[in-house]
């Protein structure tokens, strides 16, 4: 794959100190890291390997990569290595897809509160599911649940919500049979939508009582217990936003968009382009816009699109994919396989597949040959070996 034009590490090479200069004292070490870290990634910087191709000689030099989890140019080895233990659990049934995503009232809390609020949306929405699909009203049955934290809209916006992948169905309570969920339909949202509301300021007005929560600026008269509860009073009349896709089309459809979704990171380096004078201009969705008008162009002062970067970095410690239900991991293997047995499902079989292809060893581009690790060297150093340009390779016609 041909590397983009235009990637956040260029922005941030190039705009980056200034950048840091103008914000000092009021950015913090995470976001620090994660700068550094996208700056130097693939870079001699971090050190690496010359490869020779055995047949032809061609000779090409990889620097390593920074493998911080907000770096665009990292997610696509370790989504790989995720997908595929995930195809290892997928179960022959239809998988639903919901979000739960936070008032903006509760996302402007969230902003200086990322570790406390995120936590919290994380465990209220897998409780609200969990909760209804025990209901015999409704599913009556255990269910399993992957979810994944996404902070931002298209156009880089603080925007937190979670997105869920869900089995259509679950495993009976007394561990006999499996229940199926209604074909086409899975969990109401307006239930959840309540549960989640009122679970949520729950446990939110918990911490504010715990002093978990901090208030700056013009926000800190929130910190008062009796301005708080004024402040939130409107959102429990308000309406929370659940929302429930329909069903994938199969498990190769779970795998797609699950490679797509679950080491995401804030902007792809693919949506860039151009960083001059003007700004940063990138592509991104108007999802209030229906068909191909919702694709649009932005273009934002370089400054301004460092700081929307920046604050998607997620706190140190703070898992953004997390299984719950059925998923836990403490007894997820277990499940899985009560869950096929109920279900009358063999074990798939244990070739990779597409997901879990090996593409740390890639073939010459020349010739196709075997590429061998000649020279190994530290970061900063610079190799002793050169690159080679890819030789033309002309094919002669003998039939």
């Amino acid at each position: 794959m041909s590397r983009p034009a235009l990637e956040v590490a260029d922005i941030f090479r190039g705009h980056g100190p200034a950048w840091r200069q103008v914000h000092a004292g009021h950015i913090s070490l995470d976001q620090l890291k994660v700068m550094s870290a996208i700056e130097r990634c693939r870079t001699a910087a971090l050190g690496g390997h010359v490869a020779r191709c055995a047949d032809c000689a061609y000779t090409t030099i990889a620097y390593n990569s920074c493998r911080n989890r907000h770096c665009p140019k990292c997610q696509g080895a370790a989504a790989k290595d995720w997908l595929a233990d995930r195809e290892a659990e997928l179960l022959p049934v239809p998988y639903y897809h919901v979000v739960f995503t936070l008032p903006a009232a509760v996302a402007d809390i969230a902003y200086r509160n990322k570790a406390a609020i995120y936590d919290i949306l994380f465990k209220v929405s897998a409780e609200t599911m969990l909760t209804i699909a025990a209901d015999p009203k409704h599913l009556g049955a255990r269910i399993g649940i992957t979810s994944v934290l996404h902070t931002w809209g298209s156009a880089l916006t603080h925007h937190p919500h979670v997105h869920m992948i869900v089995p259509g169905g679950g495993i009976s309570f007394d561990g006999k049979s499996w229940i199926s969920c209604r074909p086409g339909f899975f969990l109401p949202v307006r239930v959840l939508s309540r549960l989640f509301r009122r679970l949520f300021l729950e446990k939110l007005v918990a911490a504010h009582a715990a002093s978990r929560l901090s208030f700056f600026g013009d926000d800190i008269h929130l910190a008062e217990a009796q301005s708080f509860a004024a402040y939130i009073a409107p959102l429990r009349k308000a309406e929370w936003v659940v929302y429930a896709k329909r069903p994938f089309s199969g498990p190769t459809a779970v795998l797609a968009y699950l490679s797509r979704y679950t080491h995401r990171v804030a902007i792809a380096n693919s949506r860039l382009i151009a960083c001059d004078e003007r700004g940063v201009t990138f592509k991104w969705k108007d999802y209030r816009i229906e068909g191909r008008d919702r694709y649009k162009q932005m273009t934002l002062a370089t400054d301004e699109f460092i700081r929307r970067f920046l604050i998607h970095v997620l706190p140190k410690g703070l898992h953004r994919i997390r299984h719950y239900g059925l998923f836990a991991k403490s007894a997820c293997a277990d499940n899985i396989a009560r869950a096929r047995e109920l279900l009358g499902a063999s074990k798939p079989e244990g070739q990779p597949s597409a997901a879990a292809v090996d593409s740390s060893k890639p073939s010459c581009p020349c010739c196709g040959g075997r590429m061998i690790i000649i020279e190994v060297f530290a970061r900063g150093a610079a190799p002793r070996h050169r690159p080679t340009a890819p030789a033309t390779v002309i094919r002669i016609d003998t039939s």
